[in-house]
């Protein structure tokens, strides 16, 4: 942490015992203590900034309402839990947040008893916090109360809804938050809306509520179904009388709110109201992203995870950025305008990350033709589908971890009618200090089964734009570019666009004793690497195998003919990727080279940066010189 001398109150607290005894006066200053801890931080160790800012008082009120650990609070995404990890024990640690060797970018139950259940992805909270309560219900844990703490946008995945039809239907207590820090659900304003929180969350309401349901059941009046049929006129009639529609009043899910998420004396009034009734609940909480930092009030995409910046004035730092490659990113954003241009079929699509894949540049030249669907990867894939369909061209930009999410939607609505979608996958490789939940790693294992689609990796940004035009000229069907964060190698990028004949490799550097073969941009080091060992007098080949499936079948059969030894070097999955595919090549016909595969290990990497996370596994331009000596000088 930052200089703890000036903090009264957050320097007192090592667990949330520590503040279950603070009067409301005190808890209002920690949340101020807590905010002004997060800018210094953050400002110089980046990280999720606005959204957490957003949640203060709300976290800090449901780890004084609740017994937690024993309670359980399930966070969605993780980009709202760091007010959750300094309450939980681990405020000395934060500074390390997202570094190597440090905390992990998201909650984690590897890390602390506090962090109920795995959180990167979003929209899973309400599943697993409804697997809790209902585990909770079989093992009698009548006193443990499960809370599921999910954004609006993390609302718009499908999970969710799943998950919200499912606590609708079987016995549970589980308390559902909507941190609604954006798209507003509803339309109510005024005197009117407050007095029907107030009285639909008043003890005597309920307590009211409680003693006539009671007396019903003992009645034989009020079963199960007579009882969710109350709950369902109770809801449409609060909607009637607020002006308002909310979707959760047909689900026998109890709705209250919406409450400002930073008044805190309301917020604990109300959340300790509800806390113990029986059935499901949904509190739908209004906060807003980057509360007490003017800059990340007023432009909280920015501020999503904005990098360093000065505490004090709110000016970005940025990195000096001349004479410097480009991000791929860009490359795809500047590059799909240029074919839009041109292709009048073409049309983009994205799940909630304009911004971060550069398909705003699209939104804001071309803004009838690119389209962000929210969270809501699956949908993302079936919505191209049904334009490919009908003679659209497609670029559909997904983050490769979240294509995971996709798998089926891939198959069933884009593969077996071999439509023509391009699916660039961006954050392919490892990702850096998200982690595990974002490395995109297993993309060219679990694409590489499918029939019907072209899979291709760009060792730098001028194979991006030739793969990306290959890809939507006439009858190329299903086509997958990915490629990673950061930037590439080349300043001069902008190069002609030109067909690339698909299933091609390339010989980058000619050589006789071993043969270096790669899929995208690890290529580039390990171009570095035999430059330096050739200029020892050895003579290693290096071959850009760009395009997974179909294979250049020529090109492995001349490299099998010709070499005793090859190494395969990818940034994916070791298990199943693009040395599986040569192996299983040389195997099916005959070859019989030495073959050292290098890659993603079988195990999930932390979070740290990339040339650290390369470093671990093996993958870094030392360690891939190091393993083609060591093969240079094995005796056969």
């Amino acid at each position: 942490m930052g200089n703890l001398s000036k903090y009264s109150l957050l320097d007192t607290i090592s667990s949330p015992k520590d503040i279950r005894n603070f009067n409301t006066e005190q808890l209002i200053a920690l949340c101020s203590e807590i905010r002004e801890d997060l800018i210094e931080e953050l400002s110089c160790n980046p990280g999720h900034f606005a959204a957490s800012l957003g949640v203060v008082e709300l976290t800090v009120a449901l780890h004084y309402i609740y017994n937690t650990p024993y309670d359980r609070i399930v966070w969605d995404v993780g980009h709202q839990a760091y007010v959750h990890k300094i309450l939980t024990g681990r405020k000395d640690l934060f500074f390390t947040n997202r570094k190597f060797g440090g905390i992990r970018p998201f909650p984690s139950p590897e890390e602390s008893e506090y962090d109920t259940f795995i959180c990167g992805h979003a929209s899973n909270s309400i599943s697993a916090a409804l697997g809790m309560a209902v585990a909770a219900e079989q093992k009698e844990e009548k006193d443990r109360h499960i809370i599921a703490v999910i954004g609006d946008g993390s609302m718009s995945g499908g999970l969710a809804f799943e998950g919200l039809n499912n606590a609708s239907s079987i016995p549970n207590n589980l308390l559902i938050i909507l941190n609604d820090n954006d798209m507003s659900i509803d339309k109510s304003v005024g005197g009117m809306q407050k007095y029907l929180v107030n009285l639909t969350t008043s003890g005597p309401y309920n307590q009211l509520r409680y003693k006539a349901a009671r007396m019903l059941h003992k009645m034989n009046i009020l079963n199960e179904e007579r009882k969710k049929a109350l709950i369902r006129l109770g809801n449409s009639l609060k909607s009637l009388a607020m002006q308002q529609q909310n979707i959760f009043e047909g689900m026998n899910i109890r709705y209250f709110g919406p409450v400002d998420g930073h008044d805190l004396k309301n917020l604990t009034r109300v959340i300790n109201e509800i806390k113990d009734m029986e059935g499901p609940k949904l509190l739908h909480v209004h906060t807003t992203k980057g509360k007490g930092f003017e800059p990340a009030e007023k432009q909280a995409t920015i501020w999503h995870a904005p990098g360093k910046f000065d505490p004090v004035t709110g000016l970005q730092i940025k990195e000096e950025a001349t004479n410097l490659p480009p991000k791929f990113q860009t490359v795809f954003g500047e590059t799909l305008v240029e074919l839009a241009k041109e292709n009048k079929n073409i049309v983009g699509v994205t799940p909630a990350m304009p911004s971060g894949c550069s398909m705003n540049i699209m939104m804001e030249e071309l803004p009838d033709r690119a389209f962000d669907v929210g969270i809501a990867e699956g949908h993302a894939v079936t919505f191209s589908g049904g334009m490919a369909k009908e003679g659209m061209q497609p670029f559909c930009n997904i983050y490769s971890s979240f294509m995971q999410r996709a798998y089926d939607n891939l198959i069933h609505d884009i593969a077996i009618l071999n439509l023509p979608v391009v699916i660039c996958l961006d954050r392919a490789g490892l990702v850096g200090e998200d982690g595990p939940t974002h490395h995109g790693v297993y993309d060219l294992a679990f694409l590489r089964p499918i029939p019907n689609i072209t899979i291709s990796s760009p060792m730098d940004e001028k194979e991006l734009r030739r793969l990306m035009y290959t890809a939507q000229l006439p009858d190329k069907g299903a086509f997958v570019i990915r490629y990673p964060r950061g930037r590439g190698v080349c300043i001069d990028w902008k190069c002609p666009l030109e067909e690339i004949a698909v299933g091609t490799g390339r010989t980058i550097i000619e050589g006789d004793e071993l043969a270096v073969i790669t899929i995208g941009p690890i290529g580039n080091s390990a171009k570095v690497a035999i430059e330096n060992i050739n200029k020892k007098g050895h003579s290693v080949a290096l071959y850009d195998l760009r395009f997974l499936k179909p294979l250049d079948e020529e090109l492995l059969h001349r490299i099998g003919k010709k070499f005793n030894k090859i190494i395969t070097i990818e940034d994916g999955s070791i298990k199943g990727g693009m040395g599986s595919a040569v192996l299983e090549f040389m195997s099916d016909h005959l070859y019989n080279p030495v073959i050292k595969r290098l890659g993603i290990p079988d195990k999930f990497v932390e979070h740290g940066t990339v040339s650290e996370l390369f470093k671990v596994c093996g993958l870094d331009q030392e360690n891939i010189q190091a393993e083609i000596e060591r093969l240079l000088s094995t005796q056969l």
